[in-house]
């Protein structure tokens, strides 16, 4: 299945963090950072304001972000989680 997110909409796919530190080490849920990041899979084409003004989105397919762990909507797509989030909440755009 293909994805192709409206208006000022990104696809993420979510990074899957192991619940074990690199040592072995067990973390719990609670004790987990509750921000996430994944790689952009599809965007929109962006949002068009009230005066009619295209304004284009500032991430781009393969770019890796950083979001908040509860916003969007998760979704499956090809047997991987799928998050559909708007672009004004990302909060950050990862080096790599």
């Amino acid at each position: 299945m293909k994805i192709e997110p409206l208006h000022d909409q990104v696809a993420i796919k979510k990074d899957e963090a192991g619940p074990r530190t690199a040592g072995g080490l067990y973390i719990p849920p609670s004790a987990q950072e509750k921000a996430v990041t994944g790689e952009v899979i599809a965007v929109g084409p962006g949002r068009i304001t009230e005066t009619g003004q295209h304004v284009p989105m500032q991430v781009k397919v393969g770019d890796r972000v950083l979001f908040g762990a509860y916003v969007g909507l998760e979704m499956e797509v090809d047997k991987h989680k799928v998050f559909i989030v708007e672009e004004r909440n990302l909060l950050a755009k990862v080096a790599r």
